[in-house]
């Protein structure tokens, strides 16, 4: 009886609670394809400055002429 009450018990925190506003978005999509979105959003925004960042890095090593480009460099060439 223990482990069901446990498991029924996450249940309950994530389908009621942690999972509210993931709910309040779908319910608003009726209404505002923007607003129901915003999520994705969000995530392209963060996908965008972490893909930024990446890639000045590597153009900044690239500059330092830090990385070995001679053929023996790598063991698997």
């Amino acid at each position: 009886m223990l482990i069901r009450d446990i498991i029924y018990g996450i249940e309950d925190l994530f389908v009621n609670y942690l999972f509210f506003p993931f709910d309040f978005l779908r319910f608003t999509e009726l209404d505002n394809w923007w607003v129901a979105n915003f999520m994705t959003w969000i995530s392209i925004v963060v996908f965008i400055c972490a893909f930024t960042y990446w890639m000045l890095q590597l153009k900044k090593f690239d500059d330092n002429q830090e990385e070995d480009k001679s053929i023996s460099a790598h063991s698997f060439l």
